[in-house]
């Protein structure tokens, strides 16, 4: 970390929650990310580098910081963690050109963090190429054990760990509401929370999750500021 220019900074550890798919117990952090402890493996879903810079290109101005963000973000989990691999679950750029676009910080930073470990990028829809020159495997999907990490899910399929959807959750009580994004999955199948700073979120109640979880396994894991909460289908309210 010493060569990046990402500046981490140390704190209390958000506490994880513990998820199962297809009875791998995973930890599931307030940040938003997957962690396999037996594997040291990191998992990250629809980073969205370089959102900002797309939408320039079609007039609509965005903050251009989106990527440094996310990377800053990223560094600080890289630091505490120390993963063997990490694994991108596709939609990592908002576009095919995005990896060219990035700035030449941004870039190097991103490579000071893919340094000494294994790094996976995932087939995104919005990313189906291998990023123009960064380090890592390019994969449309990867199978470690009785799971398998690809971008979107796929009907009837068990074990997957996917990101696509950008799940969110809302719950209501005592004349307020919060929404937050989540974790979503049933045991069989976890949908991971868009990581992107720009990446927004979909309620988990939508039509687009439809079909996907066992109604009597399913659970919304919240986000918090420093843990993952937990909350059943019925606590769940739409938009």
């Amino acid at each position: 970390m010493a060569s990046t220019s990402i500046k981490v900074s140390t704190g209390p550890e958000p506490a994880p929650a513990l998820v199962g798919v297809s009875g791998v117990v995973l930890e599931a952090f307030a940040e938003g990310v997957l962690w396999w402890a037996d594997r040291r493996m990191l998992v990250v879903a629809d980073l969205h580098l370089e959102k900002g810079s797309s939408y320039a290109r079609r007039g609509q101005m965005l903050p251009p910081y989106d990527t440094t963000e996310t990377l800053t973000r990223l560094g600080r989990l890289l630091a505490r963690l120390d993963p063997s691999v990490v694994i991108a679950l596709g939609d990592s750029f908002h576009d095919d050109g995005g990896s060219a676009r990035l700035g030449p910080r941004d870039r190097d930073d991103l490579r000071a963090l893919q340094r000494g470990r294994d790094f996976v990028w995932i087939a995104g829809n919005h990313d189906p190429g291998r990023p123009q020159g960064l380090d890592g495997d390019h994969a449309d999907e990867v199978s470690v054990g009785p799971v398998v990490f690809r971008h979107a899910p796929r009907p009837g399929a068990t074990g997957e760990i996917v990101g696509h959807l950008h799940p969110c959750a809302r719950v209501a009580g005592r004349g307020r509401s919060v929404r937050r994004k989540c974790f979503a999955g049933d045991g069989h199948r976890l949908v991971l929370p868009a990581f992107g700073a720009y990446a927004g979120g979909l309620n988990v109640l939508d039509r687009a999750f439809a079909g996907l979880f066992a109604a009597a396994t399913f659970r919304a894991f919240m986000l918090g500021g420093e843990r993952v909460y937990p909350v059943g289908r019925k606590a769940l309210r739409p938009d």
